[in-house]
C-alpha cells in the first residue's frame, strides 16, 4: 500500500525533474542558437552567452537525474536513486 504509492510518487516527481531538465536545455540551445531573438524578449544583453551555457549545464544534469531517478525508482534501485 504505502510502499507502492511512494513508488508512484517518486517516479511522477522524477519524470517532472526529467521535464524540466529538458525545457532548460531547449530554451538554453535557443538562446545560444539565435541569441537576437530571445533579445526581443528580454533586454539582459551582457550575461545573454553566460547564462545560455549555464540553462544547458543545468538542463543537462536536471535531465540526466531524473533519468537515473526514475530508472531507479523502476528498478527499486538503491545506487540509482542515491544518485
Amino acid at each position: 500500500g504505502v510502499l507502492s504509492c511512494m513508488k508512484y510518487l517518486m517516479f511522477i516527481f522524477n519524470v517532472l525533474v526529467f521535464a524540466a531538465g529538458t525545457c532548460l536545455v531547449g530554451v538554453g540551445v535557443w538562446v545560444a542558437v539565435d541569441p537576437a531573438g530571445f533579445q526581443d524578449i528580454v533586454a539582459a544583453k551582457p550575461v545573454l552567452s553566460a547564462g545560455a551555457y549555464l540553462l544547458l549545464a543545468v538542463g543537462i544534469a536536471l535531465s540526466l537525474l531524473g533519468f537515473l531517478g526514475c530508472c531507479g525508482t523502476l528498478r527499486r534501485s538503491r545506487p540509482l536513486l542515491l544518485v
